[in-house]
């Protein structure tokens, strides 16, 4: 019998399992490109993946909105929410040395361990219990409850989404 390939646990995956945070890990082979199948092998739809973006406020400087997918962020609701008077997407130039991640790979827990910015996930996350987010590496996700890694990150569910049309 052969032996089944391992997988090796990426940071956020072992920071969730030392903090006793249940989670699945996800791996899409393509990376960001979804489109061979691996949706529906793992019973993913598009709006159960949530982005994490990172934004800064006049006020607050850096801070999190976590939105689902196929929908964006209102950088004027975030800003009302977070006591900021306006908040910008951080530069892709900047978001690594900002973050500690590259673009596709910001992730709540990573980010929250190394560098405290307020996080704000969307009330939907909430609402559908479940979510898909990045695990910190192109290509590696994780589904947890929303509730759980809320809680984790010192999060609230605010509404701050809004429909792409």
């Amino acid at each position: 019998m052969a032996k089944k390939e391992r997988i090796k646990k990426i940071l956020v995956e072992q920071i969730l399992d030392k903090a006793g945070v249940p989670y699945e890990s996800i791996i899409f082979s393509q990376g960001m490109d979804r489109s061979n199948g691996e949706m529906e092998k793992y019973q993913i739809k598009e709006h159960d993946i949530y982005k994490t973006l990172a934004l800064t406020g006049n006020v607050t400087g850096p801070l999190i909105g976590i939105v689902p997918l196929d929908m964006h962020l209102s950088e004027k609701k975030l800003a009302a929410i977070s006591g900021n008077k306006r908040t910008d997407m951080i530069a892709t130039k900047d978001l690594q040395k900002t973050t500690g991640y590259v673009h596709g790979a910001n992730n709540p827990v990573g980010i929250w361990q190394t560098k405290k910015f307020p996080i704000y996930f969307d009330i939907r996350a909430q609402q559908a219990g479940q979510i898909v987010l990045s695990a910190g590496e192109i290509g590696r996700s994780i589904r947890v409850q929303a509730e759980d890694i809320a809680e984790f990150v010192h999060s609230e569910f605010v509404d701050i989404a809004v429909d792409e049309n």
